[in-house]
């Protein structure tokens, strides 16, 4: 094993935590509001009696760039782990479906999947990561050169106790980070890293955002509105309404 730097993580994170800016802008900049208002509720916004067509627009907005900004926040945690562990156990990415990491340490090959967050996926992406976790096990259990193997969910924030599941070991926060670095200081040394140039990143897409919510109202007033009131009806219809010509029979 290799012990990792701080001064290569930083300079790691700040390198590549531009990227993730850069992609939250670019996101952006490609939206469309149709996109925004066919994946949002409508009646959460009438339930909390939305009037005004720029809150509306901004609160769709803000809840899809929400889930969004999670998604690509957490393709950067997991490439922040897979360059820990290259350069403290020369791990590689994996070339195994659903497999993102592997590495060998002690005489165990580990192969890691990993994950933002501890809530991941429903049930079916669950039981397919399993499945992923079986197959890339039985590969390297008939390799002749493998003498153990285990596999890992990595979840690089939250904080449950390490659990052994079906089939693989999940292991979560400061743990994770250790597993992978061997620093039990690992998991709060990134945190600085990250709000390298931040806010000027942000001003950026606060400025892009503030344009794209001009924009969607004059759009939305313009679809969704009938003298200068936001039209429901109109609106679930888009939303939610039969593909078909008539509703579907029970």
């Amino acid at each position: 094993m290799r012990r990792i730097t701080i001064s290569e993580v930083e300079g790691y994170v700040s390198k590549n935590i531009v990227t993730f800016h850069e992609s939250r802008i670019r996101r952006l900049e490609n939206i469309k509001l149709h996109e925004v208002l066919r994946k949002k509720n409508p009646y959460l916004f009438k339930a909390k009696d939305v009037t005004i067509a720029s809150e509306l627009v901004a609160g769709v907005l803000d809840a899809f760039l929400s889930s969004s900004e999670e998604e690509l926040f957490g393709q950067f945690l997991e490439e922040l782990a897979i360059f820990v562990a290259g350069k403290t156990y020369g791990g590689r990415k994996s070339p195994a479906e659903g497999i993102d990491l592997e590495f060998r340490n002690k005489g165990i090959h580990y192969v890691v999947s990993v994950k933002s967050g501890v809530n991941w996926g429903n049930s079916a992406q669950q039981k397919k990561q399993e499945a992923n976790f079986q197959n890339a096990l039985k590969v390297l259990k008939q390799s002749s050169h493998v003498k153990g193997v285990e596999a890992v969910l990595g979840c690089c924030y939250g904080k449950t106790k390490t659990t052994l599941l079906r089939g693989y070991r999940k292991v979560v926060g400061q743990n994770f980070w250790y597993f992978i670095s061997g620093s039990e200081e690992l998991y709060t040394d990134i945190i600085e890293p990250l709000g390298h140039e931040a806010r000027d990143h942000n001003d950026e897409f606060q400025r892009q955002k503030s344009r794209v919510i001009n924009l969607f109202t004059q759009e939305f007033m313009a679809d969704y509105c009938h003298d200068g009131a936001i039209d429901w009806k109109k609106l679930v219809e888009f939303n939610s309404g039969n593909l078909e010509k008539k509703p579907a029979s029970r």
